[in-house]
């Protein structure tokens, strides 16, 4: 099955997410790690809900200023390089997000975008509907799609241990030059400037080394090797970095903490049902940001703010239990060095294609018809690259892939 052939957004109540069954016509991918991939679109989906297309008066927006918005954000083609990938390396399937972009971008914060906000910057509901939905369509998006969205990637990415996720982007860039071909995206943006993870976002027990990189560097060089031979030009973090947002980062720090949950809790079962332990795990997974009672407990223990009366004993307590999980790693940096070489430590890999290789497009930028025979060359030889990775460049995980004490270093080879 191949979706989304539409140039037009549609207007239907479709599920905000879904997972694509593919056939299988695996190349050579060991099905043991196979069945460890995840891959996933959150930017090639086409539906719109008709209550997001008029305001509280029953007055309908613009229909063609929202196809150029529709148009633009689009990541055209990524559904169909996924299908293939998929197909060719034994994953039965890929989950692919079908609310359309321009309404609701899963790939950044829940929120709404300020007017001058930048591409990397901006938030889950971006222009133009930042400036069209009142707050109860606002909070109905995040509840009913951003929300939905993240509950099917939670149970998708369980016992993964590599996620793959597949957009495409432009030709050129702003300053009118050309991108490269395919771009391998594994570090944010924030990392890249400053070599530590941003203030004030996640929280700060979280270590920074580990997000110097978000996969094995011997797996983008494999990529990078295999495209280039074939004449495809490949940038790594070029022309852009990861926004603070990306699901590939929010994701790194959810499992980290959740390791560390499961860690600590070993050697502290006491702990396991109190509910001043459960509240400050809860805050520290709380990636997504759309717990307020993590957010009441976040800015009580960084902003030093008071609590409220009736919830101060249990604010006191999960202080008193944040300061414990945040000693114990302190005082056990072995740990952080455990997961970094923790070969069931999760991946994340974002691959841009560009878009006019997998759509043809008319002078002003409208998608006319797909180019199959690309999607189906350079999808074709990503799959042989992620299995020539596992089977000649990690050969050694094919020895024993179910011990978790066969340790070496995913990240820094």
């Amino acid at each position: 099955m191949t979706l989304n052939q539409e140039t037009q957004f549609v207007v239907q109540d479709a599920p905000p997410v879904r997972y694509v069954e593919v056939e299988n016509h695996n190349l050579g991918m060991p099905q043991w790690f196979a069945d460890r991939i995840s891959i996933d679109v959150i930017h090639d989906g086409p539906y719109i809900p008709s209550k997001f297309l008029a305001n509280e008066h029953g007055s309908s927006f613009d229909l063609e200023e929202l196809q150029r918005h529709y148009v633009i954000e689009r990541d055209w083609g990524a559904n169909f390089v996924a299908e293939r990938v998929a197909s060719r390396i034994g994953v039965p399937g890929y989950l692919t997000v079908q609310t359309a972009r321009c309404l609701m971008d899963f790939g950044r914060f829940p929120g709404s975008s300020k007017d001058n906000a930048t591409h990397l910057g901006r938030h889950a509901i971006n222009q133009p509907f930042t400036e069209w939905l009142d707050f109860q369509q606002k909070r109905s998006v995040l509840e009913e799609h951003y929300d939905s969205i993240s509950d099917s990637f939670d149970e998708l990415l369980q016992g993964k241990i590599l996620k793959v996720a597949f957009h495409t982007y432009d030709q050129y860039n702003e300053s009118g030059t050309e991108r490269p071909h395919v771009q391998l995206v594994t570090r944010m943006l924030s990392y890249q400037m400053e070599a530590r993870m941003p203030a004030d976002i996640f929280d700060p027990i979280y270590p920074d080394v580990l997000a110097d990189y978000t996969v094995d560097r011997v797996l983008v060089s494999r990529l990078s090797l295999n495209l280039e031979k074939e004449h495809i030009a490949v940038g790594n973090n070029y022309p852009y970095l990861l926004p603070e947002g990306a699901m590939e980062v929010r994701h790194q720090v959810w499992r980290f903490f959740e390791w560390l949950h499961k860690r600590f809790t070993q050697d502290f079962p006491e702990t396991s049902q109190n509910p001043a332990y459960k509240s400050v795990w809860k805050m520290l997974k709380d990636t997504n940001f759309r717990s307020a009672d993590s957010a009441a407990l976040r800015s009580i223990i960084h902003l030093y703010r008071r609590s409220h009366t009736n919830k101060a004993g249990l604010y006191n307590r999960s202080l008193e239990a944040y300061h414990h999980i945040r000693r114990y790693l302190q005082e056990h940096p072995q740990l952080i060095q455990d997961y970094r070489f923790d070969p069931m430590r999760c991946m994340s890999l974002g691959i841009e294609v560009r878009k006019d290789l997998l759509w043809r497009f008319d002078e002003d930028g409208t998608p006319i018809e797909p180019r199959f025979d690309q999607v189906d060359r350079i999808g074709d030889l990503i799959a042989k690259a992620l299995i020539e990775y596992i089977t000649v460049d990690r050969a050694e995980m094919n020895k024993n892939p179910n011990n978790e004490n066969d340790k070496f270093d995913l990240f820094h080879s």
